[in-house]
C-alpha cells in the first residue's frame, strides 16, 4: 500500500519559499505604507516620514520585482498596471503636496480593490484581451 503524500503535488519546496517571500514582502509593505499614510493623515512632519517612505518604496519595489521575475506578463495585467498607477500616485505626492492625503488614499483604495477582485479581472491582460499567466489563489 502506498503512503499518502504529506502535501499535494506542486506544493512545498521552491513554490512554498516564493509564497512565503511574497507574504513577507506584502506584510512589510502594508506596515510601511500604513505608517506613511497615517503620518500624512495626522500631519506628522515630512522629515519624520522619510524612513516609512523608504521602507514603502523598498518593499514595494522588491515585491514588484519578484512579480515581474515570476511572470513578466504581470506588467500588462490589471494587477501590474494598478501597481504602476499606485506608484505614479505616490510619486505625485512630491509634486502635489497639498493633495498628498487624497493621492495616498486613492493608492490605498486601488490596492485594496485590485488585490481582492476576482482573478479573471486581476489577471486580465490588456495586451492579450483575456486573463493570462499564473493565477494562484491567495
Amino acid at each position: 500500500m502506498r503512503a499518502t503524500p504529506s502535501r499535494p503535488p506542486g506544493r512545498g519546496g521552491r513554490a512554498a519559499g516564493v509564497r512565503a517571500l511574497r507574504t513577507a514582502l506584502r506584510t512589510a509593505h502594508l506596515i510601511a505604507f500604513g505608517t506613511l499614510y497615517g503620518g500624512h493623515v495626522y500631519g506628522v512632519e515630512a522629515e519624520r516620514l522619510v524612513p516609512a517612505l523608504i521602507a514603502t518604496v523598498a518593499t514595494g519595489g522588491a515585491f514588484m520585482g519578484l512579480e515581474i521575475y515570476r511572470a513578466p506578463v504581470w506588467l500588462v495585467q490589471v494587477r501590474g498596471l494598478a501597481t504602476l498607477v499606485k506608484l505614479a500616485l505616490v510619486v505625485g505626492v512630491a509634486a502635489l503636496w497639498p493633495l498628498r492625503v487624497p493621492l495616498l488614499t486613492l493608492a490605498l483604495v486601488i490596492g485594496a480593490v485590485t488585490s481582492h477582485m476576482p482573478s479573471r479581472w486581476r489577471y486580465y491582460s490588456l495586451l492579450h484581451g483575456r486573463a493570462v499567466g499564473p493565477q494562484e489563489k491567495g
